[in-house]
């Protein structure tokens, strides 16, 4: 009796499915080689001196990215023109920057990811002087900002337009805390400085009364001039609302504080940088409305069609419901995807064929050599050799016996072992016509013996 045909073993199914496999993962690494490489896992992000809102911002930034495995390092630097000129070296990878200071780049191989808030240009003087026109400036100890500061730069670009220069009046180059100082102490008259609302030095020199803020007057042709610049206005009394600080609306210029990276910035960052910029800045603060920023407005650089897209739609579909990285690498392999598709779709469409094929000829490779065996197609041959070929017959059926195909071709299985029945009675009723028994072992005539 033929053995029961055995389930497909492991092997054999490698034999079905490795090839197709092979190829699929093949085509995947081929196609991984030529999509963008994968962002960076550690950064370095320059923003200012310890204690100002750069330096407080960014660590802000550092905490929130590394919730999605990136190390951002916090470099303190010298401020926007010494961020500007780590980043042009490739010292740094982003960094924060005061709106204006971008007419000092040496190329235009810059991006900006958007503005976050306003960074008013503050002016202070003595509380002694009477200033009621620029002409009074002459001849005064005015405080630039630091060499080489932005602030200088938009000081500079100030006295200009008032037309003083260098030789109407004495420029100091000091800023921020030690400029204050000077002013309390009557070393200065006049000092220039940008920083955010909430900075200590600012805090400091809107309390004294020995100094006060200086409103800005023509402020709607300074912004006209100078595009970066905006108008906003410092509420009276939102200082100290018991104490009337200050004891006026004080009118001020202000730039925008912004995000600037170097042009081959990776894409899946701009998505993390920006979603963290919203997270830190859009509830808003004292210029700020709610939302307002981050924005688009008030940049030095162009922003890429990448970051256009972030503010217009928001993070991308995978980004929303997926970890960064998963997110990012299956982004990245989207690229590959249509050609990726041409090369395996018409393999898939073969595929079925070709292992349906593979199945069958297990089975089918046998029907030659049953052919071999019928005694219709051999009757000249047939009196004498029947014995040989029930012999043959039975190694045959053997071979079959050990055949092992999926469920879904069993039929066949089972149709071959019907026509090698059929073949066998053929012989059999052949052998059974001749007048004489050729007698050729015990087991033809068991045969004999069970037909009968």
């Amino acid at each position: 009796m033929a053995e029961p045909a055995q389930h497909p073993t492991l092997k054999e199914r490698l034999k079905y499915f490795g090839p197709g496999t092979l190829i699929v993962i093949a085509s995947f690494a081929v196609a991984f080689l030529f999509i963008q490489p994968a962002p960076p896992r550690s950064l370095v992000i320059g923003t200012g001196g310890p204690e100002g809102a750069y330096f407080h911002y960014g660590q802000k930034f550092a905490r929130i990215l590394a919730r999605d495995g990136i190390q951002l390092e916090v470099r303190t630097t010298g401020g926007s023109i010494d961020n500007l000129r780590l980043m042009e070296s490739g010292e740094i990878d982003i960094a924060f920057m005061q709106g204006g200071v971008g007419s000092q780049a040496n190329s235009d191989d810059f991006i900006s990811l958007g503005s976050l808030y306003y960074e008013p240009i503050w002016v202070f003087q003595r509380a002694a002087l009477d200033l009621t026109s620029n002409k009074g400036l002459f001849g005064l100890r005015i405080g630039m900002g630091a060499k080489g500061s932005a602030t200088e730069i938009l000081s500079t670009n100030v006295m200009n337009l008032y037309g003083i220069t260098s030789e109407d009046a004495d420029f100091v180059s000091v800023g921020g805390t030690e400029a204050v100082n000077k002013l309390i102490d009557g070393k200065l008259d006049f000092a220039f400085m940008v920083y955010g609302f909430e900075a200590p030095v600012i805090q400091k020199a809107l309390r004294s009364e020995k100094i006060l803020p200086y409103s800005a007057v023509r402020a709607e042709a300074f912004a006209r001039t100078f595009r970066f610049w905006s108008i906003v206005t410092l509420p009276r009394g939102i200082v100290d609302f018991a104490t009337d600080i200050p004891a006026k609306d004080i009118t001020l210029l202000a730039p925008a504080a912004q995000l600037v990276a170097p042009s081959d910035f990776h894409p899946a960052l701009i998505d993390l940088f920006i979603g963290a910029a919203e997270e830190i800045f859009s509830s808003g603060g004292i210029f700020e409305d709610p939302g307002e920023f981050p924005s688009l407005k008030l940049l030095d650089f162009n922003p890429t069609s990448d970051i256009r897209r972030f503010y217009r739609s928001g993070p991308s579909f995978l980004r929303r419901y997926l970890p960064f990285w998963v997110a990012n690498f299956l982004d990245r392999m989207k690229i590959m995807l249509v050609p990726l598709l041409a090369i395996l779709f018409p393999f898939f469409k073969l595929m079925p064929p070709l292992y349906r094929w593979r199945v069958r000829s297990k089975i089918f490779r046998f029907y030659r050599e049953l052919e071999l065996l019928d005694p219709e197609l051999h009757y000249d041959e047939i009196k004498e050799r029947v014995p040989d070929y029930l012999a043959r017959l039975d190694g045959l059926e053997e071979k079959v016996s050990k055949i092992s195909v999926p469920l879904g071709f069993r039929e066949s299985l089972y149709t071959l072992r019907i026509h090698i029945d059929m073949i066998r009675s053929r012989l059999l009723k052949a052998y059974g016509k001749e007048k004489e028994p050729d007698p050729h072992g015990d087991k033809l005539s068991e045969q004999m013996g069970s037909c009968s």
